[in-house]
């Protein structure tokens, strides 16, 4: 399809203290024991989208991603990965790569999205509207707003929370308005050219924008080069060309298409199909066509650009990985009612032990070489790779990474345990974060704390 993808992995993240650091970068936090960045990588394995640029913040972060990805997707994409400084932003970081960017289209995905939406389908709307930027819409994460930031587990109401105020043209296929951030508690100020252009403007705040964006390359370059102090494409970016389809300084318009997007759920299995439907409908006039005309029908001067939406299916899982809470969440999803997401699709993984006694229920998934002493229980929860777990613990609704030491008679509720951790006999947590290389004293009971070494 000529698109070239670049996935925005990100680094160390303030919101997901203490379960990343130095040795454990965001986009190899792990989801049922696969990093987050698997997920998304897989996806455009799957529509056929293996030229690729990743971006990642740090040097030493993108050593870390560099070494995964070749040992995982060797001889199945081809992965450039650019370093870039940390703390620039999304925009900035497309500007730190721009020299890199020569195909007509770019195709831009956060590396923290689980999402079984494929990309192929975002970029099939986009090449078939000659858009300028088409994103992806999906339904906010019935677990609640992932963007709260929020560090514990104590949200157990799950209250949705409002991402985006959206406006829609009557054919759900343009962006007419998005307001983001701090925008969203003010009053909408509606563009009255764009209104009086498309007649009616359909207002949403049950779609979140899922940072998957499709751009024309020329546009995207002249707005980072213009606006050099855009930072974030869902902030800056796409609100400014959102805000200026119908007097575009970047583009002349070209022959209008549209119709409507595909809302259905997609499997791996009929992505090229899917995406071929797509391309193959028929071409309807968009409102651009007839705003660029004189009102005798006659070509004028007026440049527009076109900002579309792709809309995944109500049915589509779609939720990124950006605080803690959508951490546990994610988790959660991807062994229980989103499990076709995990490929192979094991509960428990090969040369685990257990012991006499010991059960792990369903929605479970225990890592290669670890060991259970006797009578533990195990319920909706990750155990991670070469973990030494004593006797009578039990694990529930938590997440345990690797080589992580649990004495016997622990409790550990609704919390995250990070790598080479040790819990001493009969430690209680319940709603805790435990960082990499933490020791908890024995007999200690902790409570929505979060638990990690002194920076040095």
């Amino acid at each position: 399809m000529d698109f070239q993808v670049v996935v925005l992995a990100g680094g160390n993240s303030k919101n997901l203290t203490p379960l990343v650091s130095k040795e454990l970068p965001k986009p190899l936090l792990p989801v049922a024991n696969c990093p987050v960045l698997y997920y998304v990588l897989h996806q455009l394995e799957q529509s056929n989208l293996k030229d690729l640029i990743v971006v990642v913040e740090g040097e030493d972060a993108a050593l870390l991603v560099g070494a995964w990805i070749s040992g995982t997707f060797i001889d199945r994409l081809h992965v450039e990965i650019a370093a870039v400084p940390e703390d620039i932003g999304t925009a900035g970081a497309l500007r730190a790569i721009s020299h890199h960017l020569t195909a007509k289209d770019i195709l831009v995905v956060s590396g923290d999205l689980v999402s079984d939406v494929p990309p192929g389908a975002l970029a099939a709307t986009h090449r078939r509207h000659d858009a300028a930027v088409t994103t992806m819409l999906c339904s906010i994460p019935v677990s609640g707003p992932s963007e709260s930031g929020s560090s514990g587990g104590k949200d157990k109401a799950k209250k949705l929370g409002r991402y985006n105020i959206i406006g829609l043209d009557p054919s759900k296929q343009f962006l007419l308005h998005i307001a983001t951030g701090a925008e969203i508690e003010k009053d909408a100020r509606i563009s009255k050219r764009i209104l009086h252009a498309v007649g009616q403007m359909e207002m949403r705040s049950d779609l979140m924008d899922a940072h998957m964006y499709a751009f024309k390359r020329s546009v995207l370059q002249e707005v980072l080069d213009v606006k050099d102090t855009f930072q974030s494409l869902k902030e800056d970016v796409l609100p400014y060309l959102v805000r200026s389809q119908l007097k575009s300084e970047a583009l002349l318009n070209r022959t209008p298409q549209g119709e409507e997007n595909g809302n259905e759920k997609v499997s791996s299995q009929n992505n090229q199909a899917f995406i071929s439907r797509i391309l193959a409908n028929a071409s309807t006039p968009s409102f651009h066509g007839i705003y660029s005309k004189n009102p005798d029908g006659s070509s004028s001067t007026r440049k527009t650009h076109k900002c579309c939406v792709y809309i995944a299916s109500s049915s589509s899982y779609c939720v990124r990985l950006n605080s803690i809470q959508a951490f546990m969440d994610i988790n959660r999803d991807v062994t229980g009612d989103a499990d076709h997401l995990l490929s192979p699709n094991n509960i428990i993984g090969p040369s685990p032990k257990l012991g006499t006694k010991t059960t792990v229920g369903p929605n479970c998934r225990l890592g290669e070489g670890s060991e259970m002493g006797d009578k533990c229980q195990v319920k909706r929860s990750i155990i991670g790779r070469h973990c030494r777990i004593g006797s009578h613990v039990k694990v529930v609704n938590s997440v345990v990474m690797n080589h992580v030491t649990i004495g016997d008679g622990c409790i550990i509720q609704g919390s995250v345990i990070c790598s080479n951790v040790q819990l001493q006999e009969r430690v209680e947590l319940k709603d805790c974060q435990v960082g990499a290389g933490f020791v908890v004293t024995a007999g200690s009971e902790y409570k929505a704390e979060s638990l990690a070494k002194k920076e040095k």
